[in-house]
Order: structure tokens, then sequence, then C-alpha cells
């Protein structure tokens, strides 16, 4: 059970997260963009590419067709797919948990072609490549 004192806390954070943190009006999937787009409460538009947020990286465009906005209009909810998604954490630029973004980055950094990842690689072959994994007896 929450104390009084807690309630009154909780109130005033989010008072004070209303007044500085836009809330979504509305949220649609534009079909021709292949975008979530959300209305702010500030008349901005915000837009993204699914496969670029957790949760969403595989939908089709039928599972975005329908989007709930929490009452706080902080949340996302798409039904279809069980996912939700933090309005403001997406404004920072946080599509997902630190590991889900991190091994995103990850397969990124693995297919960066460069003139000097090629040229460690050549000279890696020249020694021989990479040594045989050794297997424990």
């Amino acid at each position: 059970m929450v104390s009084r004192d807690e309630f009154r806390k909780a109130q005033a954070k989010g008072s004070k997260m209303r007044a500085t943190t836009p809330a979504a009006v509305t949220a649609r999937y534009d079909r021709r963009m292949g975008r979530v787009v959300i209305h702010l409460a500030t008349g901005l538009d915000v837009a993204f590419l699914p496969r670029d947020v957790e949760g969403l990286e595989r939908a089709k465009a039928a599972d975005l067709a329908k989007i709930e906005i929490s009452p706080s209009g902080f949340g996302l909810h798409f039904p279809t797919l069980d996912a939700d998604l933090y309005l403001p954490a997406l404004l920072e630029g946080f599509f997902g948990s630190e590991k889900w973004m991190a091994a995103r980055l990850g397969a990124k950094g693995g297919r960066v072609r460069s003139a000097a990842k090629a040229s460690s690689s050549r000279k890696n072959g020249k020694l021989g490549g990479r040594p045989r994994k050794r297997v424990a007896a």
C-alpha cells in the first residue's frame, strides 16, 4: 500500500513532467513513409522507422495499424505486438534497452568497411590468419 506522502510526491513528479515533457496527442503508422508518426501536444510531429525500435523491429504494417496512447500521453501501446514504448525515452533518442542498443551498434561496427580495416585484415592474413581454437582434451 502506498502512503499519502508517497502519493503526493508521485503527483508532484507527474505534474512537473507534464509541464516539461511533450505528450502524444495522436499516433499512427504511415504506410507510405513506412514510419510511426506521433503528433505531440506542442504541435511537433515526430516520426521513426519501426525497425529502429526494440519490440517493433520485425513488425508488419498490419501490426502497426493500431496504436494506443496512455492517459498521460507518455506511453504508446501496440496491442497486436503487445509492445509498449515510453515517449520521453524516444524523444531522448533511446529506442530500446541498453543491451539491445549496444547489440545493434556492435553489429553496425562489424559491417563497417574501411581502408584501415582492410589493411589490418591483409596483414593478419600474411601472418597466417586468425589462430585456430584449441579443443580441450
